[in-house]
């Protein structure tokens, strides 16, 4: 059996900012969605997009991590979660190219798409680095200083 490292625990900076960039993401596209002036099905369409999009993203980060580890992971389920990224992103491709929106509309839609990919990705390993770091070292106690006893008889009146 071979043994791996453990994985360094990321900063709390890389952490944060992975979250804040998946929240922005997330909520960006879906006020663009709300605001958008297109058909209740059409922005249907591209919010559940989104979700599988974010669901077979984090399921091949984690069966790629898992392979590298030496963990078990049948071929069809790495093969379903490589095809499941690569659908929804020629889904939402498609889906835009054929939208009546504007071409700056396009873009913001395929980037907030991509960026909520990404930042999905990046919540995933700090979650799966964290579990496996273990518990955050708890910082050193100072040792206690040698106490005059003559000072501890004046503090005690």
């Amino acid at each position: 059996m071979s043994q791996h490292p453990v994985p360094a625990r990321p900063t709390a900076a890389f952490v944060g900012a992975s979250w804040v960039a998946l929240v922005i993401a997330i909520t960006a596209f879906a006020v663009g969605l709300w605001n958008a002036d297109m058909l209740l099905s059409e922005k249907g369409f591209y919010g559940t997009l989104l979700l599988l999009g974010l669901y077979s993203a984090i399921a091949l980060q984690k069966s790629v991590r898992d392979r590298a580890e030496g963990i078990p992971v049948t071929g069809i389920f790495l093969g379903l979660s490589w095809s499941m990224v690569l659908v929804s992103l020629l889904l939402v491709a498609i889906g835009l190219a054929n939208s009546t929106l504007t071409l700056s509309e396009k873009g913001f839609y395929g980037l907030g798409y991509t960026m909520a990919l990404f930042a999905v990705i990046a919540v995933q390993k700090n979650v799966r680095d964290l579990a496996a770091a273990g518990p955050a070292p708890q910082p050193a106690k100072p040792a206690p200083a040698d106490v005059d006893p003559q000072a501890a008889v004046w503090q005690q009146r």
